[in-house]
């Protein structure tokens, strides 16, 4: 169903400070990413990940889309904004799907994600 919460994602400056602080706050377990600078998070619910030398070091919260283009057409004529091309490598694309970070009409961040196989 489009709209739940799909995963979140924590931008920090370090991304192994972050799993020590989180994996001993909540109990959360850290598994590399192929090819990145930072985790995937399992946590008991939502899935997330860390990623590391965030400029703006704050936490998104994707929502999942059956359709990603249709969802940044609608996101655009609701007066919200598409940040950054998207640049994800095939072997993500099908380990984790498809993701943008987006803007509201107020400037609030937010992502949008298609998981694999829709």
């Amino acid at each position: 169903m489009a709209g739940e919460i799909s995963f979140f994602e924590l931008g920090v400056e370090d991304p192994t400070k972050a799993r020590t602080f989180y994996g001993g706050l909540f109990g959360w377990t850290f598994e590399d990413v192929p090819g990145g600078t930072g985790f995937a998070v399992t946590t008991p619910t939502v899935p997330g990940g860390v990623h590391g030398a965030d400029a703006e070091a704050v936490p998104y919260v994707f929502f999942k889309v059956d359709d990603l283009a249709s969802a940044l057409e609608r996101i655009v004529e609701l007066g919200g904004t598409v940040e950054g091309p998207d640049a994800e490598a095939e072997d993500s694309v099908t380990r984790f799907g498809r993701f943008r970070f987006c803007r509201d009409d107020q400037g609030s961040p937010f992502g949008i994600h298609e998981p694999p196989g829709l």
